[in-house]
């Protein structure tokens, strides 16, 4: 089973964990440009630049680095994703993905602001935040509608205490 979790950062998709029970990787694009820029290769020193600065790594380095992820033999079975596609353009990068659901963790923007400057990343400025969240709401929408067109795509409320959230999900699936 492919999942998706879409939310604004801060909506909790990290811990909305469900591999154990699925018995599929939990697989953050985040997570991945984290590992990655604690190298001191070009890439590391040019996505930890990206990410700091509040921007978001270009589609085609995302894209090559998930497709790379997804191939491993983990992923056989299926995956929770976390992070990718992000927008139209995105999902035309990787066209194999073929989510079979999408749960969209919805919160207010002032929530999403305050746990990301409560979790205390490096990252994790209050400008970098904004300019994230800005830039996620700018492009999410179209994404939505496209899952939703699919009948694919579960709304849920991201505001709630972690073991109902994970229930809604599990109904869901």
């Amino acid at each position: 089973m492919k999942i998706l979790l879409i939310g604004p950062q801060g909506s909790g998709k990290s811990t909305q964990v469900l591999e154990q029970n699925l018995q599929i990787p939990y697989i953050s694009t985040g997570d991945i440009f984290r590992q990655i820029a604690q190298q001191n290769s070009e890439e590391g020193k040019k996505i930890k630049q990206t990410t700091e600065s509040g921007k978001l790594v270009d589609d085609q380095t995302t894209a090559r680095l998930l497709e790379k992820r997804v191939k491993k033999s983990d992923c056989q079975n299926g995956f929770i994703l976390d992070g990718y596609p992000r927008n139209l353009e995105q999902v035309k990068l990787i066209p194999d993905l073929n989510f079979d659901k999408v749960f969209f963790l919805k919160i207010p923007k002032e929530v999403a602001l305050d746990r990301l400057l409560k979790r205390g990343r490096n990252d994790d400025t209050e400008k970098s935040i904004t300019k994230r969240l800005a830039l996620y709401y700018q492009q999410t929408e179209a994404l939505l509608d496209y899952y939703k067109n699919q009948g694919i795509l579960a709304e849920i409320d991201g505001r709630g205490e972690i073991q109902s959230i994970q229930d809604e999900i599990k109904k869901s699936l």
